[in-house]
């Protein structure tokens, strides 16, 4: 008999979570860095985190990253809601690989090319594993911060467009690692079954032990013992060797 509850969590070790994680800190920093405007008065700048553009990415990020962590976490009990919230963490880091696009575009140039140096250099960055004890929260949020390193001489750039760029192939590699998540999810759903499933063979199970305790007579044709069956009629006792042995008797 499978376990009743799937394991959940784990989601801190997964390349793809510490990506989104690098995400939703760096589209907070590019937000706060190049979506500013000027106050003609006082010739400064101040930044818009109430602007439509601003909220938007900085949701979109942060909803990648928590639909992981919540997918995770139901995981336990709903294979299919895991799969769902994946998918959700998907779309949304989507919706936020066109808004890095638009942002491209809108300053008259061109993403760059999946062929070109640059892109080739960002996507062959290596993740570490994670290795964590038992200061999971703490070690997590460092690991993040190392790997965000490997892609420092990017992010860090002045030009706003190289950000935005890496950003792209950054995404991309997440919603390519979220794909096999799905995937990966997709096929441990069909191999075990969902939650009810389980928890319906379980239930099958104690009745079964419920009913096999009882004191059973010896079957009248071979005198095997009886089972305690069911009926339209009630319950019955059938013989154990049925269909050899087709004894009953009344409960």
């Amino acid at each position: 008999m499978p376990e009743l509850f799937d394991k959940h969590g784990g989601f801190r070790r997964l390349h793809a979570f510490t990506l989104a994680t690098i995400v939703q800190l760096e589209t907070l920093q590019f937000c706060r860095r190049f979506l500013t405007f000027d106050h003609r008065e006082t010739d400064t700048k101040f930044y818009d985190p109430k602007g439509r553009q601003y909220d938007q990415m900085t949701q979109a990020a942060r909803s990648g990253r928590q639909n992981i962590i919540e997918g995770s976490e139901r995981s336990s009990i709903s294979k299919d809601t895991e799969m769902k919230l994946t998918d959700v963490a998907r779309a949304s880091l989507s919706e936020l690989r066109g808004d890095y696009e638009i942002f491209i575009l809108d300053r008259g140039q061109l993403p760059w090319s999946v062929h070109s140096a640059e892109a080739c250099t960002v996507n062959a960055v290596s993740l570490d594993a994670a290795r964590f004890t038992d200061d999971m929260v703490k070690e997590s949020a460092r690991h993040a911060l190392e790997q965000r390193k490997k892609y420092a001489r990017w992010l860090d750039a002045e030009d706003p467009v190289v950000v935005a760029n890496a950003m792209l192939i950054i995404i991309g590699r997440a919603l390519n690692m979220l794909k096999s998540q799905i995937d990966a999810q997709g096929k441990a759903f069909a191999e075990a079954g969902g939650f009810s499933k389980r928890l319906t063979a379980r239930r099958l199970e104690a009745r079964e032990g419920q009913k096999n305790a009882e004191p059973s007579p010896a079957c009248p044709q071979c005198q095997k013992p009886m089972r305690r069956r069911q009926s339209a009629k009630g319950d019955f006792w059938g013989c154990s060797a049925y269909p050899d042995y087709k004894g009953i008797r009344p409960v």
